[in-house]
């Protein structure tokens, strides 16, 4: 098995990670303890297996908390408790969002309010519930994850992919607002991961096969490969490294 980098510095540091307990978010919690951080996280499904078999791995267990991030009072008093139990938090991970498929004509105001409280409203009070503490830390990690589907233009969930480009709007503000407090913010946008939700869900032959077509890299995505750019923006190593969108996707889109 290849070893991995190790980032030093992250370990005995606060880190809170939303929908810390499944997909892309269960291999970053994961990959947070293999650094000796203390990880808590919030999710809406019960994560107490998941818990208990990340303890018996690594001999520490990561503190659950079941919250729907669209109560912004619960998530910012999780937000607190996490604080209370491993210190201020050092690193936030705004992972948590829902991709649910539709069409522009079945969207209703409620629909509309539900996917915005999930996909970007839940970010930005996480975000406004942390910067405290960073700051009187002085300094921390914010990592919003976007997605790469409103590079590409796609169809079939517009307000998901709206959600996923203010998010890159919103992280640069705060990180011109925030810059003088030593508290970096940056977007990592995933390619299509194939966490089991895909699978279950959208992740069809043809599908699979026209967006490999898409990638350079001629591999699918999995949960473990956003794992290494997540730890290198919470560690010090990127220090200097703000406002910016880290694209994993396997070479489909490209900027610059």
């Amino acid at each position: 098995m290849k070893e991995t980098a190790t980032f030093h510095d992250l370990k005995d540091t606060s880190v809170f990670i939303t929908g810390g307990g499944s997909g892309i978010g269960a291999s970053l919690t994961e990959g947070f303890l293999e650094q000796g951080a203390k990880v808590a996280f919030v999710q809406r499904s019960d994560a107490s297996a998941f818990c208990d078999e990340v303890e018996a791995k690594h001999g520490t267990r990561p503190l659950f908390m079941p919250c729907d991030i669209t109560d912004v009072d619960a998530l910012k008093a999780c937000i607190d408790q996490a604080a209370a139990a491993h210190g201020p938090i050092s690193t936030l991970v705004n992972n948590a969002a829902n991709d649910k498929r539709h069409s522009t004509a079945e969207v209703d105001s409620d629909f509309w309010d539900w996917m915005i409280a999930i996909n970007f409203k839940a970010y930005f009070f996480a975000c406004q519930a942390v910067i405290p503490g960073m700051q009187a830390a002085g300094g921390g990690s914010i990592i919003n994850f976007s997605s790469i589907s409103y590079m590409m233009g796609n169809a079939g969930y517009p307000i998901y992919t709206g959600a996923n480009s203010g998010i890159n709007g919103m992280s640069r503000s705060l990180a011109r607002e925030f810059g003088p407090d030593k508290i970096r913010v940056n977007v990592i946008a995933p390619g299509w991961v194939l966490t089991q939700k895909q699978l279950d869900k959208w992740a069809t032959p043809d599908g699979l096969a026209a967006h490999m077509e898409r990638q350079c890299l001629k591999e699918h995505l999995e949960p473990r490969d956003i794992v290494g750019a997540t730890l290198f923006l919470a560690s010090d190593v990127s220090r200097m490294m703000t406002g910016q969108s880290m694209a994993i996707d396997g070479g489909v889109v490209v900027s610059g």
